[in-house]
């Protein structure tokens, strides 16, 4: 059984500015899992709002948790929020921002999974 708890991760800033907290990856050395994804919990603090970047190859989905924002994909935007499922084609630029007076939190799920060298800022 492969248990992570997301408040024993460590959290880093990513090159878009959401601060990240990576659960699963199968590219990890200390880790053997057999997925074709990643996945990331996120959050933007109230205010905050990634930069524009895009993912080159690879397709990405974030679900919201908790928080209210605005998310743009290739010029096109909608308001977001906790149950929200928002698909991200590869290649498309895109950005989210917190728009609420709390966290804006999501998690991340990236097919095939996230490579830095993939990741494109605008």
């Amino acid at each position: 059984m492969f248990i992570k708890n997301l408040e024993d991760r460590p959290r880093f800033v990513a090159l878009d500015r959401t601060e990240i907290c990576e659960l699963l990856h199968p590219d990890r050395e200390d880790e053997v899992l057999f997925l074709g994804y990643s996945l990331a919990h996120a959050r933007l603090g109230p205010g905050e709002a990634s930069r524009p970047h895009r993912l080159k190859t690879s397709s990405e989905v974030y679900f919201i948790l908790e928080g209210r924002g605005r998310m743009t994909i290739e010029g096109e935007s909608a308001k977001v929020g906790p149950g929200m499922a928002i698909y991200i084609p590869p290649g498309s630029m895109q950005h989210i921002e917190n728009r609420g007076d709390g966290p804006l939190a999501f998690l991340c799920i990236v097919r095939p999974s996230w490579k830095k060298e993939d990741e494109v800022l605008d």
